[in-house]
């Protein structure tokens, strides 16, 4: 689907891999996040706490709502507690598909993305970009039953493309794919919370093509989940959506990013 892996240009995924600690990065990616931290000095704090937010979103999936099967989109690269090791440990039956376009995380993937005897987990190298093409895909089916509720996770993905409206169509789509019941996942970047001088020099870094993050404002969100029952306590940014006890989210402005889970009636 997708061409090799090209070590000289950095990717998202093994950025954001780095910016979380790990150590599947290169050194162009590298360089990047560092940009990326000396433009936006808590881009860091925003990646913790979105790898924080799915790991409660999908144990509140997986343990209150029963749901058992998950389509992961934009997997990024294996780290502790991935989705399909969280619901895993609350439903050990859990289904996982993972997909993302990086050949490198599909080989990271397939190597560590292992299953419980009594579920399953397997990887899909495409991309968010062809959403009919993923939802065809044989693998997918062979591993979820899609006339039965889905979790379709889009976090920390969208962002990653570029143009004012042009996720929308691509979630509707595959949102069309899923099952009543199902439920909706998404984080994306966003400058509602942002100071004005630092949402101005996001801007002019984003339209001079120095970065590859477009952020969205709630408008837009609303628009990609239009018809899906919100669940409390709504779209929040991503560290105050239901934190665990004893956890004091930080500041908005430090995570800029939103969190949504919609059920699908």
């Amino acid at each position: 689907m997708v061409g090799p892996i090209d070590t000289s240009v950095p990717h998202p995924a093994r950025r954001y891999n780095y910016l979380l600690g790990g150590k599947d990065n290169f050194a162009a990616d590298r360089a990047s996040g560092d940009q990326l931290i000396e433009w936006f000095p808590t881009v860091r704090t925003s990646a913790i706490e979105n790898r924080r937010f799915l790991q409660r979103v999908v144990r509140f999936l997986a343990g209150e709502c029963g749901i058992r099967q998950f389509l992961d989109i934009g997997t990024g690269l294996p780290t502790a507690d991935n989705t399909h090791q969280v619901a895993q440990a609350v439903a050990p039956e859990s289904r996982v598909v993972y997909v993302d376009n990086d050949p490198m995380v599909m080989v990271h993937a397939r190597a560590l993305l292992t299953s419980t005897p009594e579920g399953a987990t397997s990887y899909l190298e495409d991309d968010l970009r062809h959403p009919a093409r993923i939802m065809r895909r044989t693998e997918l089916h062979n591993t979820l039953d899609m006339e039965q509720p889905v979790a379709l996770m889009l976090v920390a993905v969208l962002h990653f493309v570029p143009g004012d409206g042009a996720a929308t169509p691509i979630v509707r789509r595959l949102i069309d794919g899923l099952a009543p019941g199902s439920y909706v996942v998404i984080t994306g970047s966003t400058y509602d919370f942002s100071p004005p001088d630092v949402k101005a020099g996001y801007l002019e870094l984003r339209d001079s093509g120095k970065i590859d993050i477009w952020s969205r404002g709630k408008a837009e969100f609303e628009e990609m989940i239009d018809g899906l029952e919100l669940l409390e306590p709504g779209m929040v940014p991503v560290a105050e959506w239901r934190p665990n006890s004893g956890d004091e989210p930080p500041p908005a402005r430090d995570v800029s990013m939103y969190a949504i889970v919609a059920r699908k009636p």
